[in-house]
């Protein structure tokens, strides 16, 4: 019998999705509150490296998400040259094993709808809207009060409520979110047919300009920048801002521009980090993704390290007699080192080039492939 019989999970992005997946199909209740009207309406794209799309596999949603998104297989760099010339090319790492794609470009509330939907074939509840107010623990369980004046008493709380996590907060969890100095435009766009992967342009006014085709018809490309407050700018003056910083990058950017003209499909972020130290939990509380671990997407592996968690959380969960500490603490040593890796790595890519340094980029990423081709 699993160590616990009901479960409630607060966030219902990719972590808590797929931990709530993976519980209920071994027979467990498992609730689900987000505090969002519908965790479809936000985001542009997303990029899944091999070893995310093993664990979408693992969730039976492999063959939705393949028809939804775009497969690839190499990455290309490209010059901050007036033709965008091709400078490398070279197969990208496949961490997910020789049967799966290296990489797969989705529109991100495409995925979040086939994981929701999932969900609710294997018999999770999601409530839409609501979170929690309240938690109070004791050794056999946690009450909870949620904002809509409802309670509920549960064996186990994940918080998977992201990188502002107010599970976290909650529990006292001290832990200092920092950003990297990057700052990032993103946009939804038509693809044209000159983009069939990713390429990345480093150099000119901007430290990376890039893409990722999303879908037949679809693409989000991005420009990293020097981070800076951008939170005065109309919807239309974001627009146009990042579509002036694209005029330094050719190649299929030339083929991208015209397609840049919907103000709602832009947004702009600062890169952030940060490692919560081992143990996740507090506990019958447990925190996993961005709530406890979260890093810029220069080695596009957030999403990777939020579906092991739950992957590895669930696993544990089902296995286990009964829970205890030491459930959390092999949870965390099978997780915070590997994440924490992934997050170093990623936050020095950026730094050499805030620095301007010609750091040992194949040598990084080549170790964190190798780390994350092994199932966590």
């Amino acid at each position: 019998m699993p160590a616990v019989q009901n479960v409630l999970v607060v966030g219902g992005g990719a972590a808590g999705a797929a931990s709530a997946i993976l519980l209920a199909e071994r027979g467990i209740a498992v609730e689900v509150v987000e505090l969002k009207p519908d965790v479809t309406a936000l985001g542009s794209g997303i990029t899944l490296q091999g070893n995310a799309l093993r664990v979408l596999r693992q969730l039976g949603v492999w063959e939705k998400v393949s028809a939804k998104g775009y497969a690839f297989n190499d990455l290309g760099i490209r010059a901050p040259d007036p033709n965008g010339t091709v400078v490398a090319e070279f197969p990208d790492a496949r961490t997910g094993g020789p049967e799966l794609p290296a990489t797969l470009g989705m529109y991100r509330p495409d995925l979040a709808a086939i994981l929701m939907a999932r969900a609710g074939d294997v018999g999770v509840k999601v409530r839409f809207g609501t979170t929690f107010a309240d938690l109070t623990q004791d050794e056999n369980g946690v009450d909870v009060t949620f904002s809509d004046g409802s309670t509920g008493r549960y064996d186990l709380v994940i918080g998977a409520d992201g990188i502002r996590s107010a599970v976290r907060r909650a529990l006292g969890v001290e832990l200092e979110t920092r950003p990297t100095g990057m700052g990032i435009w993103r946009v939804f766009a038509p693809r044209p047919a000159s983009v069939t992967r990713t390429d990345l342009i480093y150099g000119g006014p901007s430290y990376i300009a890039g893409y990722c085709p999303t879908g037949e018809d679809t693409l989000y490309a991005y420009i990293v920048e020097k981070a800076q407050d951008r939170s005065g700018l109309s919807p239309e003056e974001q627009l146009a801002t990042m579509v002036e910083l694209s005029q330094a990058y050719h190649g299929p950017w030339d083929d991208i521009r015209p397609g840049l003209t919907d103000p709602t499909r832009v947004n702009y972020t600062w890169f952030e980090q940060h490692v919560l130290d081992a143990p996740w939990n507090r506990g019958r509380v447990v925190l996993i993704g961005d709530a406890a671990h979260t890093c810029p997407p220069t080695l596009a592996q957030g999403a990777a390290m939020a579906l092991e968690d739950a992957a590895v959380l669930a696993e544990l969960l089902v296995t286990a007699e009964q829970l205890d500490q030491s459930v959390f603490d092999v949870f965390t040593t099978r997780r915070y080192e590997r994440a924490k890796l992934v997050v170093e790595s990623s936050v020095q890519l950026g730094q050499w080039l805030i620095d301007g340094e010609r750091g040992d980029v194949p040598g990084l990423m080549g170790k964190v492939s190798a780390l994350v081709s092994q199932p966590a």
